[in-house]
């Protein structure tokens, strides 16, 4: 028996309800009710993975550049298999890590995100406008002088998350139909704008102001395998999963017995990609120290700009804490899967390009993890009385 207003569907733990400190609405109940019951009891203690989750991965990042470093060949080894230009290893452990996710999502509620026509389009205004024109202003500003890792870090600006933002977004109470409908809207837009906005923001714009300009031949078959693979692939065993599944055994054995078996998979995934990727690139991250940390404050100044003005603009047109949400982590996410891809393809896997799309995930992971927290905190202190909102921290009686 679930406690009265959470929500089933949940993403580490093998227990029923493991969302940590957060009552969600049933999303069938009609917008704006509160949640169901006076009273809910305290959530069952967390799993280890729940409870030291940014330790895990920052201890996955250390791992992986440690047995990139340690190990000269892993680098080769790992690369020798490749999908749309990821290594092999590295494209199944997105695949693992995206699909609980994705499995977990009510399809049929998507069609209440796809009629919300003011959070589509301030998304795509936040992704495709906002967010490429900060990353070329904070590129030129921060690095003048670094004309190979500047143009690294417009492709990073260019290419939009579409894989684990909806992890950021599960661990932070958002909303998942929203979130897959505007990853489904960014990877459209990918496919069409990518190569347009790379010329505009390499070739066109700094002729305009006076500028150096850089070489913009980017693969669109890159891009397209990248969406097909990283989001179609998972998009539709999530899918296929929940309609099988509830056809075969109904929603409540689905979401109650079936979905908590599976969800530890996406976390799983996620610290084996990372372990993954670093392990990849561990050698070039940490042979180049200084160029790395000049990377760093660009995009770091990118991540937290980004994320924290989604979360404003959100507020400000009342859009409710889940949904901003939402906006927040899939305008401030990037793909840095298919930014190293067209780098190493465009200019090389040793150029400065690359490097600047493999320091991308060094600085994203560990901010996102932080933002996920943020984004918890400031939806008890800034929506109050929104039902999809976290509830206040209860304190504990005094002994």
């Amino acid at each position: 028996m679930l406690p009265a207003g959470r929500n089933p569907a949940t993403l580490t733990s093998t227990a029923v309800d493991e969302r940590p400190l957060v009552t969600r609405p049933d999303p069938a109940a009609p917008a704006g009710s509160p949640p169901a019951g006076a009273t809910t009891p305290d959530p069952p203690r967390l799993s280890v993975l729940d409870r030291f989750l940014p330790a895990w991965i920052l201890a996955a990042m250390a791992l992986g550049l440690w047995a990139g470093r340690a190990f000269p060949g892993l680098d080769d080894a790992l690369s020798a298999v490749e999908v749309g230009s990821v290594s092999l290893p590295i494209a199944v452990g997105l695949l693992l890590m995206m699909y609980p996710v994705l499995a977990r999502v009510r399809y049929s509620q998507t069609r209440r995100v796809t009629a919300d026509r003011t959070l589509l389009v301030t998304s795509l205004v936040l992704n495709w406008v906002a967010g490429p024109a900060l990353m070329f202003a904070l590129a030129w500003l921060l690095l003048p002088d670094q004309p190979e890792h500047r143009t690294g870090l417009i492709i990073v600006g260019l290419a939009r998350c579409i894989a684990m933002v909806l992890i950021w977004n599960d661990l932070a109470c958002g909303d998942r139909e929203a979130a897959v409908v505007l990853v489904a809207l960014n990877s459209v837009f990918q496919v069409v704008a990518f190569a347009a906005l790379g010329w505009f923001y390499l070739q066109t714009l700094p002729g305009w102001l006076g500028l150096p300009t850089a070489s913009a031949g980017f693969s669109l078959g890159a891009i397209v395998l990248s969406v097909l693979v990283f989001l179609g692939i998972p998009l539709v065993a999530g899918a296929l999963t929940r309609f099988l599944g509830e056809r075969a055994r109904g929603r409540e054995w689905y979401e109650e017995r079936f979905l908590p078996r599976i969800g530890p998979l996406a976390l799983y995934g996620l610290l084996a990609t990372i372990v993954l990727l670093f392990a990849l690139q561990g050698d070039a991250i940490t042979s180049r120290p200084g160029d790395v940390a000049r990377i760093a404050v660009p995009l770091l100044a990118y991540f937290l700009l980004m994320w924290t003005g989604s979360f404003v603009v959100g507020r400000a047109l009342g859009i409710d804490y889940a949904k901003t949400t939402t906006l927040s982590f899939t305008a401030a996410g990037n793909n840095f899967e298919l930014a190293i891809a067209v780098a190493v393809g465009t200019f090389g896997v040793t150029s400065g390009q690359a490097l600047a799309g493999v320091v991308g995930p060094l600085i994203e992971v560990p901010v996102l993890v932080v933002l996920v927290h943020a984004a918890l905190w400031a939806g008890r202190r800034f929506f109050p009385g929104d039902p999809t909102a976290p509830p206040p921290r209860r304190r504990r009686a005094a002994r």
